[in-house]
C-alpha cells in the first residue's frame, strides 16, 4: 500500500471498474496497453529504469507478441521471435532491476506442448528466459469452485512455488479469491 504501481496490459483486457471494485486506486495506477511486445517491454524499462516505480506488473507474456508477427502475414512462420524478444529485454531487465527498488512481475500462460508422450506437455510462451532470470515463480491453478446453494461465489486457488532464490521453494498454499 502506498506505493506506486504500473500495469502494462498486453492483453487490452484490464477493467477498471472491476480493479477499482477489488480495492485498486485506479487514479494513481500507469496503465499501458501497448500495441507491440517491444513497446510493453521498453515501456517497462523505462518505468523501472526511473527508479520511481515500486512494481510493474506485466500482463501477460503471451500476449506480448513482436512487431514483425504483427505487420506479417497470416499464416507466416515467426519461430523463436517472442523468445528472442523476452530474452533480450530480460537481459538488460534483469541489470536495471537489480539497481533499483521495483518488484516486476510477469504474469504468463500455460500451453500444452503438441505431441509430448513422455513427461510434462506443459510449457509456457516466451521462451526460457524468463524461468531463467526470475527470481521467485508461482504457478497459480484453480482447485475448485467455491459453491453457495449453487450459486459459484469464488474460486480456490492452489500456488505453488516452482522456483525460489531467496527462500526454500516447492512450498504449496491455497487462497480464496471471492
Amino acid at each position: 500500500r502506498g506505493g506506486t504501481a504500473a500495469y502494462i496490459d498486453a492483453e487490452n483486457a484490464m477493467d477498471p471498474a472491476y480493479a477499482e471494485a477489488l480495492g485498486v486506486d485506479i487514479d494513481s495506477l500507469i496503465l499501458s496497453q501497448p500495441n507491440t511486445g517491444e513497446e510493453g517491454l521498453q515501456i517497462a524499462d523505462t518505468l523501472i529504469s526511473s527508479g520511481a516505480i515500486d512494481i510493474v506488473v506485466v500482463d501477460s507474456v503471451a500476449a506480448l507478441v513482436p512487431r514483425a508477427e504483427i505487420e506479417g502475414e497470416m499464416g507466416d512462420a515467426h519461430v523463436g521471435l517472442q523468445a528472442r524478444l523476452m530474452s533480450q529485454a530480460l537481459r538488460k531487465l534483469s541489470g536495471t532491476i537489480s539497481k533499483t527498488k521495483t518488484i516486476a512481475i510477469f504474469i504468463n500462460q500455460i500451453r500444452e506442448k503438441v505431441g509430448v508422450m513422455f513427461g510434462n506437455p506443459e510449457t509456457t510462451p516466451g521462451g526460457r528466459a524468463l524461468k531463467f532470470y526470475s527470481t521467485i515463480r508461482l504457478e497459480v491453478r484453480r482447485a475448485e469452485q467455491i459453491k453457495q446453494s449453487g450459486d459459484v461465489l469464488g474460486n480456490r486457488v492452489k500456488i505453488k512455488v516452482v522456483k525460489n532464490k531467496v527462500a526454500p521453494p516447492f512450498k504449496v498454499a491455497e487462497v480464496d479469491i471471492m
